[in-house]
């Protein structure tokens, strides 16, 4: 019987993350990719796993892979998006805060997607529709909330809005310190806890169309019923970019208060 799409998405993410399980901990290759960027030999393996079950399974397709790039036709309609290891740094430091990301763009949206934690052992994923976490087979819906009061801030590189901009100078907002606590994970499985109700909100900066590190996240956190914008308040992928994911209107509006007041008038 043919694979649906979702389930495809779960078990090329599932796969990848069987392959980080697996070489966690070794002394492992590591490729230069830029000034403080690298991949290590789990980040090529984990990618090359993933496209082996996707091009199986959907030989037409095409695929953009954080690694490898772009590859099938550039006129496709379908495109999936491939992050093996979010947080290749964490990974290469033995620590486990990891995402593996997959998930298919049909057109201008995300249809399905799935972020694995390789080593709670769970999947969030969603059909489009309604978002999930799966263990031990079993699907639970997920359900944003606030009450955690926690936000994830990526302070990674690029910064297309500074000197503006900075999510770091959120943290000294007296605003924020009065309504949430912050944390840096620096790996978008932060994204997909937001959808989950383990964080209250996700903030970052950063042009994130087709990105393969936040396109699962994303798509998680708008099936969910998370509030999902730009820095400013905007539709994604416009104007200023960046991103704002919020369990609920209240944490959203005040965040984006709060992001606000590093902007000129009239921004």
């Amino acid at each position: 019987m043919l694979i649906t799409d979702e389930e495809l998405a779960l078990t090329a993410a599932q796969a990848g993350a069987a392959v980080v399980r697996a070489m966690y901990g070794a002394s492992l290759t590591r490729f230069q990719k830029s000034a403080g960027d690298f991949a290590t030999a789990a980040d090529i393996e984990a990618e090359k796993t993933i496209l082996d079950v996707i091009r199986t399974a959907r030989p037409d397709d095409a695929v953009t892979g954080e690694e490898s790039g772009r590859t099938g036709s550039g006129g496709a309609e379908r495109m999936w998006l491939v992050d093996p290891l979010c947080g290749t740094l964490n990974y290469a430091a033995r620590s486990m805060l990891v995402a593996v990301n997959v998930a298919l763009r049909m057109g201008s949206d995300v249809t399905v997607a799935a972020s694995a934690d390789p080593f709670a052992d769970e999947v969030f994923w969603t059909d489009g529709d309604h978002a999930y976490v799966r263990r031990d087979g079993v699907d639970e819906e997920l359900t944003p909330s606030p009450d955690s009061r926690l936000v994830d801030v990526n302070l990674d590189p690029p910064f297309p809005n500074e000197p503006s901009f900075r999510a770091v100078r959120l943290l000294a907002e007296k605003g924020f310190i009065e309504h949430f606590r912050p944390r840096v994970v620096s790996t978008t499985l932060a994204v997909a806890w937001v959808a989950a109700g383990r964080r209250a909100a996700y903030v970052t900066d950063g042009h994130l169309r087709d990105s393969v590190h936040f396109a699962s996240g994303i798509a998680l956190c708008q099936a969910a019923g998370c509030v999902v914008t730009g820095i400013h308040g905007q539709p994604l992928h416009t104007g200023a970019g960046g991103l704002v994911v919020a369990a609920d209107q209240e944490t959203h509006a005040a965040l984006l208060e709060l992001i606000g007041n590093q902007f000129p008038p009239d921004r």
